[in-house]
């Protein structure tokens, strides 16, 4: 049998499954739309929002539903399940899940009879809920861990950010402030990255590295959990609720347990690997030295390959620093995460487009770079860069400094353009800050997400990042990514002293699959975008000011 090689991605919206052959081709996709399929859990985008404080989660128990719905409509499309070789994938950063003190056994016990929902929920869990990246609750403690290790900067230092609300030490230290008794019955404590494999090998994984870039625990350089850290988030117990040092991408953790191979007839020698984080995933799907890459979907994410730092990475203060998913700690990777990203967007399309993207588009495109001197920020969601702020703010800016000017002031026709320009003007001021010293030039952006097949959309960023984009022939990135993470697990296997790394496997594959699609280039100028980039850095201190004046 030709070997297969699955890969997942547990976004926040979706469990999307991706197979590829040896040659990397594409040979099966499919999904569970949690709002759609799913619709008794009451989620709204996969979420649910609590009452007050910012808290947002979504429920484990119907990630289990829909792994057994994603298996049986896998079984139904006639997968082979039995030629998949190797198994890895991605979930949506930040999320975490609470196991019980009696997870293990449960999970080594299961019956091939019954599906996973049924056995799992809620016995497994001490916390039936998953804090995501959506949640905003962490204030406090974000306060708490950058005062008891000596500012954002110190934490920046050893993390590789400093403290953001969704990041995983912070929500570890609320529920132990908040409920005790949940975190004092919490035997392990699991990525949504290192959830899903644990459901395959039958016992709990361990946290990957990249993905443990984003939790402020883990030591970015050294790639190992942080005592002072994980005493100040979670206690002397949290390293053991943890569980073993990050594991690196690509590594073998075992092989799928009898109850995937009795149920659904997988080969037992089939390989689980560490799976990471969507944006890891993506970077290892779609960008290779010199790219930049784009991703367009719930959030907007900015992503950058880079060389190992050798000392603290002092730049790194609104921006992250992660290990790279198969090359730390050689490689990192620099990034930008915005919370409000495609559904800004579409509220945006919605209020003054008619709901309608050939609208919306055609708004764009009779409007001038610079919307004719008006620039908006939208944050409905409270903000990661700059942190915590809400609000939509507008500004003309045909003087300088930019005045504020309320909403009536902004021809409606203006708004299309400008949510745009701002969020990637955003990204465009920093550049320079999360590229090391020296750099050459960035080649090309490769965009993903949702929003990344309007070609509208596209030319902007053409044009105002002055640089050519490209697209990949797969939609599902992240699930691409970790299939070929799976892959490469298999690969290295093949021969245990190999050295071979991650671009050597994707070279000797011979395959265009990975081949990326020049789909729009400059026109304009590349002074254009220049000239706003100051504007827009005096907009945005403007609106922090806004913001932070209505707050108090």
């Amino acid at each position: 049998m030709a070997p297969l090689f699955l890969g997942f991605d547990l976004s926040t919206q979706q469990l999307k499954a991706v197979v590829v052959q040896e040659d990397c081709t594409i040979i099966h996709e499919s999904s569970v739309h949690f709002d759609n399929d799913l619709p008794s859990y009451g989620t709204v985008n996969g979420a649910i929002k609590g009452p007050d404080d910012g808290e947002v989660t979504s429920p484990v128990a119907m990630w289990l539903d829909a792994f057994d719905l994603l298996m049986e409509r896998m079984k139904k499309a006639d997968l082979d399940f039995a030629s998949i070789t190797a198994i890895s994938g991605a979930g949506q950063q930040h999320g975490s899940v609470y196991w019980s003190q009696g997870a293990t056994d449960i999970l080594a016990t299961l019956d091939p009879s019954e599906n996973l929902s049924s056995q799992l929920s809620p016995r497994a869990f001490s916390y039936q809920k998953a804090p995501i990246w959506q949640d905003s609750s962490t204030t406090r403690e974000c306060q708490e861990i950058e005062d008891a290790i000596g500012g954002p900067q110190e934490l920046a230092d050893i993390s590789g950010s400093r403290a953001y609300h969704r990041f995983t030490g912070t929500q570890i230290a609320r529920i132990r402030r908040m409920f005790p008794e949940v975190y004092q019955a919490t035997s392990r404590v699991s990525l949504v990255s290192s959830f899903i494999p644990s459901l395959f090998l039958g016992t709990i994984a361990p946290i990957e590295i990249s993905d443990a870039s984003g939790m402020n625990l883990m030591d970015v350089l050294s790639c190992k959990w942080d005592d002072r850290l994980l005493k100040i988030c979670g206690g002397t117990e949290l390293r053991s609720k943890l569980g073993p040092e990050p594991a690196a991408g690509g590594s073998f953790l075992g092989k799928i347990s009898s109850w995937w191979t009795q149920r659904w007839g997988f080969n037992p020698d089939c390989i689980i690997a560490p799976f990471t984080g969507d944006n890891p995933a993506t970077v290892a799907a779609l960008s290779f030295p010199g790219d930049a890459l784009l991703s367009l979907g719930t959030s907007t994410t900015f992503l950058l390959s880079i060389p190992p730092a050798d000392s603290p990475p002092k730049r790194f203060t609104t921006s992250h620093l992660l290990s790279h998913p198969t090359d730390a700690p050689h490689a990192q990777i620099a990034m930008l995460c915005y919370k409000n990203g495609a559904l800004a967007r579409e509220q945006v399309r919605d209020q003054y487009a008619e709901k309608d993207w050939s609208r919306y588009n055609a708004l764009l495109e009779a409007t001038s770079p610079g919307a004719d001197g008006h620039l908006g920020i939208y944050f409905p969601l409270p903000e990661i860069i700059p942190p915590g702020v809400q609000g939509n703010y507008f500004f003309k800016t045909s003087t300088l400094p930019p005045v504020p000017v309320n909403a009536d002031a902004i021809p409606s026709n203006a708004h299309p353009r400008m949510i745009l320009e701002s969020q990637f003007l955003s990204i465009k001021s920093r550049i320079a800050a999360i590229l090391p010293p020296d750099s050459p030039p960035l080649q090309r952006l490769v965009v993903t997400g949702g929003s990344s097949a309007n070609q509208t959309i596209r030319q902007l960023a053409a044009d105002l990042f002055n640089m050519k984009v490209y697209v990949s022939k797969t939609k599902e990135a992240a699930g691409m990514g970790g299939a070929l993470l799976a892959k490469f697990a298999w690969w290295k296997a093949q021969d245990a002293n190999s050295l071979g790394t991650f671009e050597e496997m994707i070279a000797q594959s011979g395959s265009e699959a990975l081949n990326h699609k020049c789909v729009a280039e400059p026109r304009l100028d590349r002074d254009v975008y220049e000239r706003l980039v100051e504007p827009y850095r005096s907009c945005e201190d403007a609106a922090i000011r806004l913001w932070a004046g209505q707050s108090t």
